[in-house]
């Protein structure tokens, strides 16, 4: 895998898709906000770096924590949507693979959902670490496996069963689930030097009115997966909508679905 093709593909696709997952999905992803904000130990006076801040939703709620937020995102649309939805933070254009921060610059750091986006999260892990003051704590959620995550088994069965190829504009990249493995989630942070790590999960929610919105919101509002959604031919887009909609029937309450997905955080603390 060449991680910086990888890292490339995504910060493009971010842009591209900017303004549909800040519309589509952050309403989604923030019900982790919360969580892992007191995974980190978030509150008023310290100062706070969410990476991968998308439309700005950690930054956001630290900053209404007291905290001082930082946002920082490889996508400039990103930067500008969140810099409007959450003013009471700042943000920047920065990998967190490369912080353009000094060392011992927060007090905590987070990053919600994003980690599984990375290249090399070895290399964030450690950047993480090297901001943190000692003592500081750094907390990051993924989502976790299919298995434990029925909107996610719901939709990778609905592709499988549609026999959608990878893309071959996608270049090759790290497992979407990667960090799921609560082991590997450990290991990432112990790696980097951090301590008392601890690994949870917590449920969310995720309401859906139709299938159809469904594929359209990953088509327009997501990168890897929407790559893949957007490669199918109307055959395949087809089966995708039925065996969604099979599969989606159980969590069905009247008018909407209400789909149950399982986020897992990993938090530590640098030694101090």
């Amino acid at each position: 895998m060449d991680s910086r093709a990888f890292d490339e593909y995504e910060a493009a696709g971010w842009e591209t898709v900017a303004s549909r997952y800040d519309e589509l999905w952050s309403s989604i992803t923030s019900q982790a906000v919360d969580p892992l904000l007191d995974a980190a130990g978030v509150g008023a006076r310290m100062r706070v770096v969410d990476v991968g801040s998308g439309s700005g939703a950690a930054a956001g709620r630290a900053a209404e924590r007291g905290a001082e937020a930082t946002g920082v995102d490889v996508a400039a649309a990103m930067v500008d949507i969140a810099s409007v939805r959450q003013p009471a933070a700042r943000f920047v254009r920065a990998s967190v693979t490369d912080l353009p921060f000094a060392d011992g610059s927060f007090d905590a750091a987070v990053g919600n959902i994003v980690i599984q986006h990375v290249g090399a999260p070895t290399l964030a892990a450690h950047e993480l670490a090297r901001v943190l003051v000692p003592g500081g704590r750094v907390a990051l959620s993924t989502w976790d496996t299919p298995e434990r995550s029925p909107f996610f088994a719901a939709l990778l069965g609905a592709l499988a069963d549609a026999e959608v190829p990878q893309p071959s504009e996608v270049p090759p990249g790290p497992s979407f689930f990667q960090f799921a493995d609560a082991a590997a989630f450990r290991a990432l942070l112990a790696e980097a030097g951090f301590v008392d790590v601890e690994v949870h999960a917590i449920s969310i929610d995720i309401p859906l009115r139709s299938t159809d919105e469904v594929i359209a919101a990953l088509a327009e509002g997501t990168v890897r997966v929407g790559a893949l959604v957007r490669a199918a031919n109307d055959s395949q887009s087809q089966r995708i909508r039925e065996s969604l909609q099979a599969r989606l029937e159980e969590w069905r309450r009247q008018n909407l679905y209400v789909v149950p997905a399982s986020i897992a955080i990993a938090s530590g603390r640098k030694p101090s």
